[in-house]
């Protein structure tokens, strides 16, 4: 979907938000350090953590090094208790993990690079050969590693939000015409070819232009909703939305 429909004041209004761990709740329960609290960060960073990847590789270090402290950086994270440093004022899980992963890089990757490789725990079932191979395909962007993470965080939402809204169709009985739609998703309106989608559906024209615009708008709520995840207080939803629909346009 283009980037300057993904924040539309018409259609973000609240929405029930699919019963998951969010950051709100982890921050929440980590003032105790419990043994929930560290399960629900774990939870957390097992979804987003293939943005850590592509920022450490885009801070030069090879494939081998990116896993290694990526996995590291995870087995500090949930063996410690970070959770405490958070600053429920600027609760945006995203900034939190980029904090904390700058701070190992610069205090602790030295000198745990200088132990035998694999040979501490592995926290997280990450698939580094998949996220390399996704990272050499966005080596096409020439931008900072800052920004560069945010823009794989937005993609990451977007790819979450799609898989849901996959789901939720599937579980209608609608798989047919979420395959034959979910192209629209992308194009901007002027470019949907609603008279040949009309003929794979087998439906009229504005019909099938109405089928496309409650996908559309229901992939901006899920959207919206997986962004909700991910900040602790409700009133950041739509600065969140803002930053990352210009990662994703930049």
């Amino acid at each position: 979907m283009p980037t300057n429909e993904l924040h539309d004041p018409a259609t973000t209004r609240p929405q029930p938000v699919f019963a998951t761990t969010r950051w709100s709740e982890v921050l929440a329960a980590g003032q105790e350090c419990s043994a929930h609290s560290q399960e629900a960060l774990a939870h957390l960073c097992e979804s987003y953590w293939y943005p850590l990847y592509a920022f450490v590789r885009r801070r030069g270090l090879s494939p081998e090094d990116a896993q290694d402290s990526t996995q590291e950086f995870f087995s500090r994270l949930l063996a410690g208790n970070w959770l405490r440093d958070a600053d429920r004022g600027k609760g945006r899980f995203r900034t939190f993990l980029l904090t904390a992963l700058t701070r190992f890089l610069a205090n602790e990757w030295d000198r745990v690079h200088a132990q035998k490789r694999g040979g501490g725990t592995v926290p997280l079932p990450l698939d580094t050969e998949l996220a390399e191979t996704r990272y050499q395909s966005d080596t096409k962007y020439e931008i900072p590693p800052d920004r560069f993470y945010d823009r794989q965080w937005a993609m990451t939402l977007l790819d979450r939000a799609l898989k849901r809204l996959e789901a939720e169709r599937q579980r209608l009985g609608k798989d047919a015409e979420f395959a034959a739609l979910s192209s629209a998703l992308t194009l901007d309106r002027g470019d949907i070819p609603y008279a040949m989608l009309a003929a794979q559906l087998g439906v009229s024209e504005p019909a099938a232009r109405m089928a496309v615009h409650r996908l559309r708008k229901r992939f901006r709520q899920i959207f919206r909703e997986e962004i909700a995840r991910t900040v602790a207080e409700p009133n950041e939803v739509e600065a969140e939305i803002r930053h990352l629909v210009a990662a994703l346009a930049g």
